[in-house]
């Protein structure tokens, strides 16, 4: 069986006050105008992996107004490790619980059980614009192979922090600094190791798809200087780097500096400077090897989210996105404003129409366009 979400429920998430449905494990499609929900409603989908969901917004951020009372998110969740009762509350803006088949459980516990992928209009100028949103790109694809790299960088930023306030504060005596650096070297090593081998699964999946989406070449970069890889080096680096770093006010090596370089592999031409429509097609590419890679390596696709992702392809690239999509078996959960941009789809997906309701939101199944 094939992982997917086989039930799910919001109540106070967003704009809506309480909606719920049983998809099985074909394509999910949402249709219906701007503004109705669609968006929020696979931002809650989002929060099956491990993080602050696709938007990276707060427990207060993610309740309904003007209530302000909380919300939660729950769903059944077939995984490898079979059927998993999956539920994610907050009360008042308070930091959301975990639990797993009533039991309260770590976000890590959630990379082990769920693999998950997604693709937001946000992420379109993400070639173009700075190294931060590209390293987040990094990082989820990182995440979707090694569940403990979330673990890791948590235990790095927070080593970063703490270093960063003495840096702040102008203290001087290396003593201060030596245990934190250690701590960031190790886990800044680990992070490395991570993405290095991500990017190799990410490489190999692409030499083997046969594909209409273009391929990328992806490298990992320093934003400035040498990037040192392992945890001598990284120790070094931050002894070394520390009269600058007071200057500064900040850390300003490590892995936290990284970049994420792209080519366009079948013209040699930067990711950044290709054309609007070509930058998508590479990111839907590496979402699609992605989810490749992951079939290999775990046995089932992971769920993938694609939000608007039909709007600025034409029908040849739509059907080919579709066809690849259900090749791969994955439950992908797809928004966008009408049924005809799913028509290609035909019977090979579900497709519920998202309204706003005179309370929130109703979500209505239809047969296919």
């Amino acid at each position: 069986m094939p992982l997917h979400i086989n039930s799910l429920t919001l109540s106070h998430f967003r704009s809506h006050l309480h909606v719920s449905l049983s998809p099985d494990p074909r394509p999910v499609v949402l249709f219906g105008p701007n503004g109705a929900g669609k968006t929020n409603l696979i931002e809650g989908v989002s929060l099956f992996s491990p993080g602050r969901g696709m938007r990276r917004a707060s427990a207060q951020d993610m309740t309904r107004r003007p209530e302000g009372l909380g919300w939660k998110v729950s769903g059944l969740v077939q995984t490898p490790e079979g059927l998993q009762d999956i539920a994610f509350q907050s009360e008042q803006g308070a930091p959301r619980l975990v639990k797993i088949n009533d039991k309260p459980a770590p976000q890590s516990r959630l990379g082990e059980l769920v693999r998950l992928l997604w693709l937001l209009p946000s992420m379109d100028r993400l070639w173009i614009e700075g190294a931060e949103g590209r390293r987040r790109f990094l990082d989820r694809m990182t995440l979707s192979f090694f569940p403990d790299h979330g673990d890791v960088s948590l235990t790095y930023e927070k080593a970063m922090r703490e270093r960063n306030r003495l840096l702040k504060d102008q203290v001087r005596d290396p003593m201060w600094y030596k245990a934190l650096e250690a701590q960031m070297a190790q886990s800044g090593a680990a992070i490395h190791s991570n993405r290095v081998r991500a990017l190799k699964r990410i490489a190999s999946a692409q030499d083997q798809a046969s594909t209409q989406f273009p391929a990328a070449e992806l490298d990992l970069i320093q934003t400035e200087g040498e990037m040192p890889e392992t945890e001598a080096d990284l120790r070094t680096a931050f002894e070394e780097s520390r009269f600058r770093d007071l200057a500064a006010g900040r850390t300003l090596v490590g892995p936290h500096r990284a970049d994420l370089y792209g080519v366009f592999a079948a013209k040699g031409v930067p990711a950044a400077d290709s054309s609007t429509g070509e930058q998508k097609a590479l990111l839907i590419s590496l979402v699609l090897s992605n989810a490749r890679a992951l079939v290999e390596d775990f046995g089932a696709p992971p769920i993938v989210l694609l939000d608007e992702v039909a709007a600025h392809l034409d029908a040849e690239r739509r059907a080919a996105l579709y066809d690849e999509i259900c090749a791969l078996g994955a439950q992908a959960w797809m928004t966008g404003t009408g049924p005809e941009l799913f028509r290609e789809l035909e019977e090979r997906a579900q497709y519920f129409e998202v309204t706003e309701a005179e309370h929130g939101t109703a979500i209505s199944p239809i047969r296919s366009p």
